[in-house]
């Protein structure tokens, strides 16, 4: 026999559709916490440019260059997942530009 804090008259059902309410809820929060946006990804890029560009500046041309090399890796890292797992097209590249450059969405 279950124990339910409810006490022996609670209902099971009506005890797993609260939890399974409040479950959707909280995700629904968390997701709207971590959503990015194209205008926080393109400011994103513009740090990157102006990050490789400073860096170049100080610690040379190979530094900067690398700077910029990953974050485009991370992007068609990115965006070979997305096309593994079979989103396509436009889509596929929106998802990878917002996964690599979205942190942005934090500095602004």
């Amino acid at each position: 026999m279950e124990r339910w804090p409810e006490g022996s008259a609670a209902d099971p059902e009506a005890a797993r559709e609260r939890y399974a309410s409040d479950m959707r809820a909280s995700r629904k929060a968390l997701r709207e916490v971590i959503r990015a946006d194209l205008p926080a990804a393109h400011f994103g890029v513009g740090i990157v440019v102006v990050a490789s560009v400073v860096v170049g500046l100080f610690a040379g041309s190979i530094a900067g260059a690398l700077v910029a090399g990953f974050f485009a890796a991370l992007f068609f890292v990115a965006l070979a997942v997305m096309l593994l797992r079979g989103i396509r097209g436009m889509d596929a590249g929106r998802r990878a530009y917002l996964f690599t450059f979205g942190w942005a969405n934090w500095v602004y």
